[in-house]
């Protein structure tokens, strides 16, 4: 019998990007409900403890409310709020983020799903900082931007709405230097302080480019950009959905597009450097809705399941949609 799944939140912009990837599969059951029965705690409740595994696509404290509504030992939970992202207790879902990482989501009850910018400065930076070349109290710099999808609904109404055409071409919030991302990317970096963290939005649809400047002359060792392209290379060899750049394959003229890995499940790492200022920039493009939020769910569940690892990842979008 297939896996039953019970996407709880499905009318939500990631719980239907994952409706989409699972809907044509064979090899799991969706549990859906009606409009009205989506408002029905008892409906949920049933469905929650029916399921096999559930996928939490709602603010946080309803994500909280509905594995407080769990009341058996089978019920895997994958959340993609951010509920649940720093909870010891929760596994973090991003497999290629160290060594042991995807074992531990795959025997995982409890999975947080990452957020889209955490996903990106997280696979750009830790894997430095373990290998040593970034010292742990560095004061690291993120600098990023999203598609308007990454604000869920409300902003996919402002800029799709009857006044959207009134919307900036690009404006940079989280101002007050507090985004609800940061205590993930804080924890899962391994620095000893929270990052500054620039976050900003576009006006496209979706799609991320991720950038940290780095000053490769302060790190201890001076250390030069092949160093640190090796270690990323080294570090995410032979997975499927990261991707590292070789430095000689950059072109004067290289632009990035942070559209660039749309309706895909990749996350694509490139650096640049120049070698008369030892400055260094560490990049990263990813979809905000693919390895940035449904396509991590589809992924993690997939582990979790053992079920084909690229299902629903590199088959998307649907042909009907």
């Amino acid at each position: 019998m297939a896996p039953r799944i019970f996407i709880d939140g499905e009318a939500g912009t990631t719980g239907l990007q994952i409706r989409e990837r699972l809907v044509r599969r064979h090899d799991v059951t969706l549990i859906r409900l009606s409009d009205d029965e989506r408002k029905s705690t008892d409906a949920r409740l049933h469905a929650l403890n029916e399921c096999d595994l559930a996928i939490l696509c709602l603010p946080d404290d309803a994500a909280r409310e509905s594995v407080s509504l769990i009341v058996n030992d089978q019920t895997r939970v994958i959340d993609a709020s951010t509920a649940h992202r720093t909870d010891p207790n929760w596994v973090y879902g991003f497999p290629e983020m160290t060594a042991g990482q995807e074992e531990a989501v795959r025997a995982a009850t409890r999975v947080s799903n990452p957020g889209c910018y955490p996903t990106a400065a997280i696979a750009l930076i830790r894997p430095l900082v373990e290998a040593g070349l970034l010292p742990k109290d560095y004061p690291v710099t993120v600098n990023a931007i999203s598609g308007y999808s990454g604000g869920g609904k409300p902003l996919i109404r402002r800029f799709e709405g009857p006044n959207g055409a009134d919307e900036p071409t690009f404006y940079a919030y989280g101002l007050a230097l507090a985004h609800k991302h940061l205590p993930e990317l804080h924890q899962h970096t391994l620095l000893d302080h929270a990052p500054l963290f620039v976050p900003s939005v576009g006006r496209y649809y979706k799609g991320m480019l991720v950038q940290v400047p780095l000053q490769l002359w302060a790190l201890p060792g001076a250390p030069g950009p092949n160093e640190v392209q090796a270690v990323l290379a080294g570090h995410y060899d032979s997975q499927s959905f990261v991707s590292v750049s070789p430095l000689d394959s950059i072109d004067p003229k290289t632009e990035l597009d942070p559209e660039a890995a749309n309706s895909t499940n990749e996350l694509r790492l490139r650096i640049f450097a120049h070698a008369d200022t030892g400055h260094c920039l560490l990049t990263a493009v990813l979809d905000n809705l693919g390895k940035g939020a449904s396509g991590a769910a589809v992924q993690s569940m997939n582990l979790m399941l053992d079920l084909e690892p690229h299902a629903g990842l590199v088959d998307y979008p649907p042909a009907y949609s």
